[in-house]
């Protein structure tokens, strides 16, 4: 069930959404189909993607162009109108997204190409470079554009935007989206 963007959930109902799962935003013909790694516990309790206090999605996700106004988790819907999606990997949430293994990150992104033939987005942008090299086997992989594609649709690796993950600032995440966003225009 979806949540306001105030709601705090408690211990007990994090615990709770452990192995739940948190619908898509999808519809055909987007320009970027956003794909995260699996809902965390907050966003299952919640109902909406990157919703733990502390995730740089929808920070990055405003300064680098592609929304005009910071949206809040519960405002997903929203990026429809803007032509941007989001579905997952795996769609079993988890504590961290360490606890998923190998063959579900590979099941997860045979399920996810199956998804972008059907809902032709004009760019796949995987958020997490770890989830993708071992999805797709491709464990040279770097962030930024990959000359692999489903189809007709590009595929993009950006960083993972977990506040867990030091490697990467809100600026510098932020700059990683608008490069993607950049070269949409």
């Amino acid at each position: 069930m979806a949540r306001s963007a105030a709601y705090r959930p408690s211990p007990a109902e994090l615990a709770a959404a452990e192995g739940t799962t948190v619908p898509d935003v999808l519809a055909p013909d987007l320009r970027v189909l956003f794909c995260g790694i699996n809902p965390g516990l907050w966003s299952g309790a919640t109902g909406h993607h990157f919703a733990r206090p502390g995730n740089r999605f929808w920070p990055a996700l405003f300064r680098s162009g592609f929304t005009p106004r910071l949206l809040r988790p519960d405002e997903e819907a929203e990026l429809l109108e803007l032509g941007l999606g989001i579905t997952n990997v795996v769609p079993r949430t988890t504590a961290k997204a360490a606890e998923l293994t190998a063959q579900e990150l590979r099941d997860g992104g045979r399920d996810l190409s199956e998804r972008v033939h059907e809902y032709r987005p004009r760019v796949l942008a995987v958020l997490g470079l770890g989830a993708y090299r071992t999805a797709f086997a491709r464990p040279r992989t770097t962030v930024g554009r990959q000359p692999d594609t489903f189809g007709g649709t590009e595929v993009w690796v950006l960083p993972n935007p977990s506040g867990l993950n030091a490697h990467y600032t809100l600026d510098a995440l932020a700059a990683v989206f608008r490069t993607l966003r950049t070269a949409l225009d």
